[in-house]
């Protein structure tokens, strides 16, 4: 099964879940939960209000729209963010996924609610025939590498 939810519904954010923009998008449109501006020349986060459940053997990658550099000079410092099955729900934040950009421009760039972030794509993935991985999530965003 997959789906995404609502971490929690706030009256002041849109409140729209992803979807697809057309029968053949491979991924789905993530949208900005309320206006934000984004700094010139420094890292924002975007919590996009939304989380996801999926199954054990997939990932979700979270990818930026490629309009983004270009028209707004905003980009996604690690490329792809990586979101794993069992940060739904996780004691931290929910599972709520977040966008982090970099405004490469010299001056500020606000989004405003309502517009695309990003996307996101479910990928199903395969493990070694000698994995032991057995730790358990812990945390919320950046809880793996601790």
């Amino acid at each position: 099964m997959r789906k995404f939810e609502f971490v929690n519904k706030k009256s002041d954010e849109c409140n729209k879940l992803p979807e697809r923009s057309t029968k053949n998008s491979a991924g789905y449109d993530f949208f900005n939960p309320k206006n934000i501006t984004c700094k010139s020349h420094e890292i924002t986060m975007i919590p996009t209000g939304i989380k996801a459940q999926f199954p054990e053997d997939e990932v979700l990658l979270l990818f930026n729209r490629s309009s983004n550099p270009k028209k707004k000079g905003l980009i996604i410092l690690n490329g792809v963010g990586v979101v794993d099955s069992d940060y739904y729900n996780n004691p931290d934040n929910e599972g709520e996924m977040a966008f982090v950009f970099y405004n490469m421009l010299e001056e500020d760039v606000t989004l405003l609610a309502g517009e695309k972030l990003g996307q996101g794509i479910f990928v199903k993935y395969a493990k070694t025939d000698d994995d032991t991985a057995e730790g358990e999530r812990t945390g919320g965003f950046g809880s793996t590498g601790k």
